[in-house]
This record gives structure tokens, sequence and C-alpha cells, in this order.
């Protein structure tokens, strides 16, 4: 029996980490522009992956969204 978890379905509207793509696609930006805040400690926090890909927790994202808003 396997260990590991079953892989993310479209059916699954709401997850709790999000991949780049997701999240580029979210703010219509590029990978490389996402990549290029992350160097510069502007993206929100990541999680790598024993595998090296990355995630972002979704609590996390919408928490660094909100540290973008400006007061009028």
């Amino acid at each position: 029996m396997s260990t590991h978890a079953d892989p993310p379905t479209p059916h699954r509207t709401t997850r709790t980490r999000l991949t780049i793509p997701d999240v580029c696609a979210d703010l219509g930006i590029s990978r490389s522009t996402f990549y290029d805040w992350r160097a510069k400690g502007r993206s929100p926090r990541c999680i790598k992956l024993p595998n090296g890909d990355i995630r972002i927790n979704r609590t996390e994202y919408e928490r660094w969204l909100t540290t973008l808003e400006e007061t009028a």
C-alpha cells in the first residue's frame, strides 16, 4: 500500500498549497517575475519539497497579499 497522497484533482477547488503556476496565473505575472521577486525577498514564503518543487501555503499567500494593500 502506497503512503503517497493522491494527486490533486480538478474537483478540488481549495488546495492548501499552491504551485508557482497557480500564483503566477492569479497575479498575471510570468514565472521569471516570480523567481525575481523570490530572489529579492518580495514573494510569499515558499516551501521547497524534497523533490525540489516549490509550494506556497494558501494562508501565507493570502497574508502576503494583504501586506501589499495600500491604504487609501
